[in-house]
């Protein structure tokens, strides 16, 4: 196979989710809006990238770069504090921001877009090394139901805390951090458990099933909840 084909299937399972995601929205969001956000998104490990690298180094000197929990809750923060600076910069001070609901979905549009930049790397690095297509694809399906839909659950929850930190007087970087660390906090979960995880290990996958299941329906009930509104406070 060619790496077209695997640049191709990286990208396939962010876009079955963001046509999934898109179809929530009564008001549809307009086509070249959707594709530069999810083009920043694909854009944003480079810049998580960078930060990851210097908080490495910063920890060595403290002898915690071998710390499991520092490692994945620090990476974990970073990557959803890069897709939250995707949104403050190309989004909230656009026209086409105009209803509550559109902050998570430009959230759940850039980390779509981060997810698919994650699956690019991982599926050419695999196709390189002379894997089979057979596994290439058995990876996909698996990040399909995992890192990429992780990626855009996190990145909702922190979309559904700068729609609601938009029409408060006060605080409103103190309501959108907090959505952010709860982000981190999950996504850091997830990452753990699939640290540790093997494929008859069915404890830990039965965790990361309560999971993703858990954040699956508070954000579908938060998407829902922010669809009956339509005036959104800006700033």
């Amino acid at each position: 196979m060619t790496t077209a084909f695997y640049i191709l299937l990286a990208v396939a399972p962010s876009i079955v989710w963001l046509m999934f995601y898109l179809q929530k929205d009564k008001h549809p969001e307009p086509n070249r809006m959707v594709i530069k956000i999810f083009f920043w998104g694909i854009m944003a490990p480079l810049v998580a990238l960078g930060f990851e690298i210097l908080y490495q180094e910063g920890l060595k000197p403290l002898s915690l770069q071998n710390i499991t929990i520092i490692i994945v809750g620090g990476y974990a923060f970073i990557e959803e504090f890069v897709k939250y600076l995707v949104i403050k910069f190309k989004v909230l001070r656009n026209p086409e921001f105009d209803e509550p609901i559109d902050a998570m979905l430009y959230m759940i549009i850039a980390a779509l877009g981060f997810a698919a930049a994650e699956n690019i790397i991982l599926l050419t690095n695999l196709s390189w090394a002379g894997e089979s297509t057979k596994y290439i694809l058995a990876i996909t399906a698996v990040r399909f139901l995992g890192a990429v839909l992780l990626h855009a659950l996190a990145s909702a929850i922190v979309g559904y805390f700068i729609a609601y930190s938009l029409c408060l007087k006060h605080e409103r970087k103190s309501f959108v951090w907090l959505g952010i660390i709860i982000a981190t906090c999950l996504h850091a979960v997830y990452n753990y458990i699939i640290m540790k995880v093997t494929f008859n290990d069915y404890v830990a996958i039965g965790l990361l099933v309560i999971l993703l299941g858990s954040m699956g329906i508070v954000v579908s009930a938060a998407l829902n909840k922010l669809n009956r509104l339509r005036s959104i406070c800006k700033i």
